[in-house]
């Protein structure tokens, strides 16, 4: 479904029943593998059109909270190389509790996990490796707490900006929407969440889906519209998992 504003609305990405996944039992992100492993029950023309745009692929694991934990392991691992981006990001993390706190969330409800998000980024800033990520994000504990803290940061931001966001939502009022829809574990995501984020930590995702399109052809979708993507996911069968391009 399609609502005509400055920013296209594409609602209802389903994800309450993720069930594509391929990760490893206990695993909540793969390793990076040839795309050619996978997406064999892909039509073949768009089989064919993802692979010549992109070589790797890695599995989220199919829990409900898949587009938050895809954008947050991708978005790091893409500033591993980049010290200075990976600084900038543990700022805006930091800075996003005033987010939190505008739309009324007491600090101890959100404190912990802050403090646990920013100890990755810190992890990820000393681990001059690049195996730290995978770890982090494999253990439950740390990898839920920083999936229910984006969560918390998605529906500030939803209710800081009511007034634009609250012509998409499908639910009595906002509050009950983000207190029901998007704070709560598991839950769907829906398009206005997934804008709402890319807004609140300056992240631009484009979404490959298998599901849109004429049929024959990947639908992409560009978040926000018009901006340069540092992250590519790929949407099929109401799942997200991360996608590396070629000149990765």
């Amino acid at each position: 479904m399609f609502y005509n504003c400055h920013y296209t609305i594409y609602i209802r990405f389903n994800l309450a029943n993720d069930c594509s996944s391929q990760t490893e039992p206990g695993q909540f992100v793969s390793s990076r593998e040839e795309i050619s492993t996978y997406l064999l029950e892909v039509e073949a023309a768009k089989y064919r059109e993802i692979c010549s745009q992109y070589k790797y692929m890695r599995k989220i694991r199919g829990d409900g909270n898949c587009f938050y934990r895809a954008l947050c392991f991708g978005h790091l691992e893409s500033l591993l190389q980049n010290d200075r981006a990976l600084q900038r990001f543990k700022e805006t993390v930091k800075q996003s509790s005033k987010e939190l706190l505008a739309a009324g969330f007491d600090e101890s409800s959100f404190k912990d996990m802050l403090d646990m998000f920013v100890g990755v980024l810190e992890q990820c800033e000393a681990d001059e490796q690049g195996d730290a990520l995978l770890q982090l994000f494999n253990e439950q504990t740390t990898s839920d707490s920083m999936v229910q803290y984006l969560r918390l940061l998605t529906s500030a931001y939803l209710q800081n900006h009511a007034d634009f966001f609250s012509h998409f939502v499908e639910a009595p009022s906002l509050k009950v929407y983000c207190t029901r829809d998007v704070e709560t574990m598991a839950m769907e995501c829906d398009h206005v969440d997934i804008l709402a984020l890319s807004e609140a930590l300056g992240v631009s995702i484009h979404i490959a889906s298998v599901e849109g399109g004429d049929g024959h052809r990947l639908a992409h979708h560009t978040i926000p519209e018009g901006a340069e993507p540092c992250l590519h996911l790929l949407y099929k069968t109401a799942h997200y998992d991360i996608l590396y391009p070629h000149c990765h």
